[in-house]
C-alpha cells in the first residue's frame, strides 16, 4: 500500500483482490473532491456496483442511485442516476487524462456530473479538457485492472467499501 501524505484528500477503495487508494486532487477540482468524500463518509458508494468497464479504456461506477440494487441493475438502469445532491459544475484543468486517473463521468452537458467516476485503464489523451480529472490511483492499479469487463459486464464487480483515509 502506498504511503498516505494527506489522509483527509486519500480514498481507500476496497475491491475484491485488495484495496485501492486514491489521492485526490483538492487544488485542481475542490467540488469534485468534496463530493467524492460526502458520498463515501455517508456510505453511499458502499457495494456500488462497476457498471461499464470498457478493455483498453476504462471503468465507470458511483451510480448511488441504481448501482447497489440488484434489480434496478438487471432492468438496465445502473449508470442512469446519480445522487440525491446536485450536480457540480466542471472544473477542468491541463492534467491529463493518464493511467490511473480519476475522471468525473457526466452526461453530454459538461456541468452534469454528480457521483459517477471513471478510472482510466492507459493515457486517454483524447478526454482531456472535456473530463474534470479529480483524482489518481497511487497504489492497487491491479485491482482496478482485474475488473469483470462489460457494458454492463454480466457478473459487476462492484466497491466493497469506500472510506476518506482520515476516517479509516
Amino acid at each position: 500500500m502506498a504511503e498516505i501524505k494527506d489522509p483527509e484528500n486519500t480514498i481507500l477503495m476496497e475491491l475484491k483482490g485488495g484495496t485501492v487508494t486514491i489521492q485526490l486532487l483538492p487544488d485542481l477540482a475542490p467540488k469534485h473532491v468534496a463530493r467524492m468524500k460526502e458520498l463515501a463518509r455517508a456510505g453511499k458508494y458502499d457495494n456500488v456496483a462497476f457498471h461499464r468497464v470498457i478493455e483498453g479504456f476504462m471503468a465507470q461506477t458511483g451510480d448511488v442511485e441504481h448501482g447497489n440494487m440488484e434489480n434496478d441493475f438487471n432492468l438496465g438502469r445502473a449508470g442512469t442516476g446519480g445522487s440525491n445532491l446536485g450536480n457540480v459544475p466542471a472544473e477542468f484543468s491541463k492534467v491529463p487524462h493518464a493511467r490511473g486517473s480519476i475522471g468525473a463521468a457526466r452526461s453530454a452537458n459538461p456541468d452534469s456530473a454528480n457521483s459517477q467516476f471513471f478510472i482510466n485503464f492507459k493515457d486517454n489523451d483524447f478526454l482531456n479538457g472535456q473530463y474534470t480529472v479529480y483524482g489518481q490511483v497511487v497504489s492497487g492499479m491491479e485491482h482496478v485492472d482485474a475488473l469483470t469487463r462489460g457494458e454492463p459486464p454480466a457478473s459487476p464487480d462492484r466497491m466493497i467499501s469506500v472510506k476518506v483515509a482520515a476516517d479509516a
